[in-house]
């Protein structure tokens, strides 16, 4: 079974910072893409950051400059490390794990863990 267990949410005031992790099943990790995606109600879903299994990264432009991706494959383990928080990075932080590829790939996601940031 695939399971993704993200840690490391919390409270913070503005302009601080938090690190995420995320321990996956290793039988997905090391070949998969892995991402950070968050959503706060009544919006969609959105990708944060992601890392390929080859080491590449890609963010999204409201975090370029202040979230890192990073991937540590002995130990299973994808962190987030968040710095200069604002307040419109309160959300619900999500780990996810695309296996495969194309028609073929496959999505798991973790159970979430609620970032808040406080003015």
């Amino acid at each position: 079974q695939v399971q993704l267990v993200e840690s490391g949410g919390g409270l913070v005031q503005a302009g601080g910072s938090l690190r995420l992790s995320c321990v996956a099943s290793k039988t997905i990790f090391s070949s998969s893409t892995m991402g950070w995606y968050r959503q706060v109600p009544g919006k969609q879903r959105e990708l944060v950051a992601y890392a390929t299994s080859g080491g590449s990264t890609n963010y999204a432009d409201s975090v370029k400059g202040r979230f890192t991706i990073s991937r540590d494959n002995a130990k299973n383990t994808l962190y987030l490390q968040m710095n200069s928080l604002k307040n419109e990075d309160t959300a619900v932080y999500y780990c996810n794990a695309k296996s495969g590829g194309g028609a073929f790939s496959i999505n798991y996601w973790g159970q979430g863990t609620q970032v808040t940031v406080s003015s």
